[in-house]
């Protein structure tokens, strides 16, 4: 992550909740897709999760899924639980704030709680709401078209 993603989140973080952003001895993070019936589809997230878990040691990283894949967002984060952690940070990797982030994540981070009362969890914002990500995907779209040439 570059600084400017990092400084960027801390500002998300404290705007959205004024406690300092979660800080553990032994992080974990949970990579939250869609999910499709295809299961290929879930090639590139599996990516992501590997690399984030190649490059971060100290950080248990899962993968988990809102539909038609499995595990699922509980069963992942009940693993993690299991496995002594009690502070997560969901990562969903969804462009934009829909439905599903709007209205069933919550219910089921509520759910999760529920079944975990010592748990804390930090929702981080969707992929699409991160600036320097933005920022990203726009620079290699205009790089990867060619400029008209006179």
């Amino acid at each position: 992550m570059t600084a400017e993603c990092k400084v960027q989140h801390e500002r998300q973080t404290r705007g959205a909740d004024s406690r300092p952003a979660l800080r553990t001895h032994h992080a974990a993070l949970v990579l939250f897709a869609h999910g499709a019936r295809d299961p290929e589809w879930a090639a590139p997230f599996r990516a992501i999760a590997n690399r984030v878990a190649a490059t971060r040691k100290d950080l248990s990283v899962k993968l988990a899924f809102l539909e038609f894949q499995a595990p699922a967002l509980a069963d992942a984060i009940g693993e993690l639980v299991a496995d002594g952690h009690s502070a997560i940070h969901v990562a969903p990797l969804f462009m934009a704030q829909g439905g599903h982030l709007k209205h069933d994540v919550p219910k089921l981070l509520d759910a999760i709680r529920g079944a975990h009362p010592a748990l804390t969890v930090e929702l981080l914002p969707a992929i699409g709401d991160v600036d320097c990500l933005r920022e990203a995907i726009a620079g290699w779209l205009i790089d990867v078209v060619p400029e008209k040439t006179a």
